[in-house]
């Protein structure tokens, strides 16, 4: 899993925070809104199925399987993400720099990780 975090997590943050901080400049309450909208509906569902599917590879599952696994766990967990990244969205896109802002997302990170590697840990979906 620290290849994911090296290899992929990282660099997909720094991409992330240096392409919005272009196309939205502005740290108003506004754009701040704005930039959390697109970490919602963007960033998160794809770092989240990459980490899933990353994850259920390295278990060995099949493409199949890491599919059924998909069904059965993106949805809840981005329902549980949409409860915890908005506050730590709001505080890094309105308050920390933006050369910064990969390292709070990161701290932030940390703590939801926990949750991901526990419903990543659930049983495999039975597929028949």
């Amino acid at each position: 899993m620290a290849g994911y975090g090296l290899l992929l997590l990282g660099p997909s943050q720094h991409l992330w925070f240096n392409l919005l901080s272009k196309a939205l400049p502005k740290r108003d309450m506004l754009t701040t809104f704005k930039k959390m909208f697109l970490g919602q509906a963007v960033f998160g569902p794809l770092v989240t199925t990459v980490f899933f599917s990353y994850n259920a590879a390295l278990q060995g599952e099949n493409a199949e399987e890491i599919a059924a696994r998909l069904k059965r766990d993106l949805l809840p967990t981005l329902i549980s993400g949409a409860m915890f990244w908005p506050t730590c969205d709001f505080v890094t896109y309105k308050f920390v720099p933006v050369h910064l802002q990969p390292l709070m997302n990161s701290s932030c990170s940390y703590i939801w990780t926990i949750y991901l590697t526990y419903m990543a840990s659930l049983n495999k979906v039975s597929i028949e």
